[in-house]
């Protein structure tokens, strides 16, 4: 990658493209497992069009990104750097992080917010190679019955949920598609 790639990939009509991000990220949030399209965004490397563009919809120079080792990259960095003003952080200090699965692990290591504020906890932006066949089945919030989803580690989405109102948020992205599981999401495994 030369230097000149961090400055494309931008959304090519900001306020428009993030005002769809933006809806397209809290409509899955609001609506555990189910899958919607987001686009705009296109990092250098590393990232899904759909992790890129949850990046520049969500993240600015207020907002700490932790890049997982299997993305993380000089480009990446300054892709990241030059179109939110985002700072990459540490672990412990992300607001969101981003990777896969299992280099995005342990989740101990993210905050989960306090009982005075909940909300300042992680989000985590989990990269997937395809969106599965479901393993656990969904309820609570924003579900009318129930929803099926794939997890990654089922076990795992039930103690995070368990912590509630604190733990951690997550979006799934694949592609150009994303879907979420909020921590108020209740989780029973399959089989």
């Amino acid at each position: 990658m030369t230097q000149t790639n961090i400055y494309t990939g931008g959304f090519a009509d900001p306020a428009v493209a993030s005002a769809h991000g933006f809806r397209a990220a809290m409509d899955v949030m609001a609506r555990p497992g189910e899958i919607r399209e987001i686009t705009g965004g296109v990092a250098p490397e590393g990232l899904s069009i759909a992790a890129a563009s949850l990046i520049l919809t969500l993240c600015d120079p207020e907002t700490g990104i932790y890049l997982a080792p299997d993305v993380d990259s000089t480009a990446l960095r300054g892709w990241i750097t030059f179109h939110t003003g985002a700072p990459i952080v540490p672990a412990a200090e992300a607001d969101f992080a981003v990777g896969g699965w299992e280099a995005l692990m342990p989740i101990d290591q993210y905050r989960i917010g306090t009982s005075e504020y909940p909300d300042r906890s992680a989000t985590l932006v989990v990269e997937l190679a395809e969106f599965a066949a479901s393993n656990a089945t969904l309820t609570g919030p924003g579900i009318k019955d129930t929803v099926r989803m794939n997890l990654p580690d089922v076990a795992l989405m039930q103690r995070n949920s368990m912590l509630y109102p604190l733990g951690v948020d997550l979006f799934f992205t694949c592609g150009s598609e994303v879907s979420a599981l909020p921590r108020s999401t209740q989780i029973q495994a399959e089989g």
